[in-house]
């Protein structure tokens, strides 16, 4: 039993007398390539992490809903009733609730909005997915919430509704212009292997990383330069990639090849197009990892991880000098290859290394931050793992 387990159902004990119903998790993810892509009808090649966010759940006798968390001292209590006061959708408006509590509250207010029959709840959460880290704790809480009220509001989703559930809840409840990757990596993530997903058509394709066989490791790095999604850098990347979508007269920006890259930088101003420059690089590259993991393995994607991480660095201008340094040092302690993973604006990167190499990489990382004056940095590597479900 995980830490986060126990700390979850100690705390629904101490919430209340009733019994457990059960305790479910969704864990938070690493995305391998595909940056902002998503948003934008594009490729992503994300996967689970065996870190969780777990959820102990009791049934309540009223009409409410209670959620409490080891983030902070005080639940949050509210009639399942007054949800659509916590979550006015007008834009701009900002959910009139503590912004942890919005995610799991968030979750039952999607839920009602798609019309599923509710009943009163409590929900303790706890989690080991650290925060503001680029690692989607938000969809770990998400996905842990969601899987739960399936099945305890009788809701009969699949994981694909789970996950488009999640992004309404982060979109709408909370407020982040985010796309779907991160609740489609939450429930739909497998041991040993990533998740090829069109973020289109949702059409998910199990890709084999093979990592074990390899002797390689994904290498965390957090630099601890916390982010927010609902800050206006994400916003903004957002609605450029809009702006130029528009002025190219196309849907989004998945229908825009490197091919028509020349046009575009012709029609759009220089900020525009380096952002869009960036989406249609990167869905590109994500096509060839798919593509090279099958054919040569994750040995051969080095390359293809180090551009991805410029391309972020310089057309999208999303990376900060922590994250910089992050690759820097690694790839020149002999990683092959690292880039900055999640939204961007702070939280990890990610570099593919070889086993025995862990310590050196890890080493060097930490010495390059320390000379920059830098926070030192957590470090740790991650598998990919089972995406969200029922523990108890």
């Amino acid at each position: 039993m995980s830490t986060a387990h126990e700390q979850a159902t100690r705390l629904l004990a101490d919430l209340t007398d009733a019994a457990t119903e059960g305790v479910w998790s969704a864990p938070g993810r690493v995305n391998l390539i595909g940056e902002h892509t998503d948003y934008n009808e594009g490729f992503v090649l994300p996967f689970a992490i065996p870190h969780r966010t777990v959820a102990a759940v009791a049934r309540r006798r009223d009409d409410r809903i209670r959620v409490a968390s080891t983030f902070t001292e005080e639940p949050v209590e509210v009639a399942l009733a007054e949800l659509d006061e916590l979550f006015p959708t007008a834009p701009g408006s900002a959910p009139r609730v503590a912004e942890w509590a919005a995610y799991p509250l968030g979750v039952a207010w999607a839920l009602r909005r798609a019309g599923i029959e509710s009943s009163g709840i409590d929900i303790a959460i706890a989690s080991d997915v650290p925060v503001g880290a680029g690692l989607s704790s938000s969809a770990a809480i998400e996905g842990a919430t969601a899987s739960a009220l399936n099945e305890l509001w009788g809701a009969g989703l699949d994981r694909t509704a789970l996950a488009r559930i999640g992004r309404r809840a982060e979109n709408e409840a909370v407020g982040a212009p985010t796309g779907i990757m991160d609740q489609m990596a939450a429930m739909l993530g497998e041991s040993d292997a990533a998740i090829f997903l069109d973020c289109r058509s949702l059409d998910a394709v199990t890709v084999p990383v093979g990592l074990a066989d390899a002797g390689l490791e994904i290498l965390v790095i957090d630099t601890r330069v916390s982010h927010a999604h609902s800050t206006g850098g994400f916003r903004e990347r957002r609605a450029s990639c809009e702006r130029g979508a528009a002025l190219l007269d196309v849907r989004s920006l998945r229908d825009v090849s490197t091919s028509d890259l020349p046009r575009a930088e012709r029609v759009l101003d220089d900020v525009t197009f380096r952002r869009v420059r960036h989406i249609v690089t990167e869905n590109q590259r994500v096509l060839d990892t798919v593509r090279t993991l099958r054919e040569h393995g994750p040995r051969a994607i080095g390359d293809l991880l180090i551009a991805s991480h410029a391309s972020m660095r310089d057309d999208f201008e999303i990376s900060v000098p922590e994250l910089d340094t992050a690759v820097e040092a690694a790839v020149e302690a002999g990683a092959i290859g690292a880039r900055m993973t999640g939204g961007g604006f702070g939280g990890a990167a990610i570099a593919l290394i070889e086993r025995d190499a862990e310590r050196a990489v890890t080493d060097a990382v930490r010495a390059a931050f320390a000379a920059s004056g830098f926070a030192e940095p957590t470090v740790f590597t991650v598998v990919p793992s089972a995406g969200a479900g029922r523990d108890a």
